[in-house]
């Protein structure tokens, strides 16, 4: 079901909860509504800016992280490590870096160095 966003038609007569922009969730065959469910006045339904969660990689990064998964199910922790740093630094990407961490860690790399050593590189 959709969500929809309504707002008092007239601000100067509207209650707390219709002064702003407030969320309906509504079936897409429901009529808009046209009363504030709060103080009865009138609202009006407004356009709202899409949130899109969805965040596509690009070829490159979804390459490397379908490499990354072939090292790690065969055990190459080494391999799997040095590429997710390599393009975790690329990225910029926090989340990957700390899976290169703990990919160092698994191959028998001394992981409090490490760490030092990317803390001091991202200062």
């Amino acid at each position: 079901m959709p969500i929809y966003e309504y707002q008092a038609a007239d601000r100067r007569q509207a209650c707390r909860r219709c002064r702003e922009p407030f969320e309906v969730l509504q079936d897409l065959h429901e009529k808009p509504l046209s009363d504030c469910p709060a103080c009865g006045n009138a609202i009006r339904k407004v356009m709202s800016w899409c949130r899109a969660a969805v965040v596509e990689a690009s070829p490159e990064s979804a390459r490397v992280e379908q490499k990354i998964k072939e090292y790690e199910s065969s055990g190459m922790w080494s391999h799997a490590a040095e590429l997710a740093d390599k393009h975790s630094e690329k990225e910029k990407d926090k989340s990957l870096k700390m899976r290169a961490l703990d990919n160092y860690k698994k191959a028998g790399y001394d992981v409090d160095t490490l760490s030092k050593h990317a803390n001091a590189n991202s200062d």
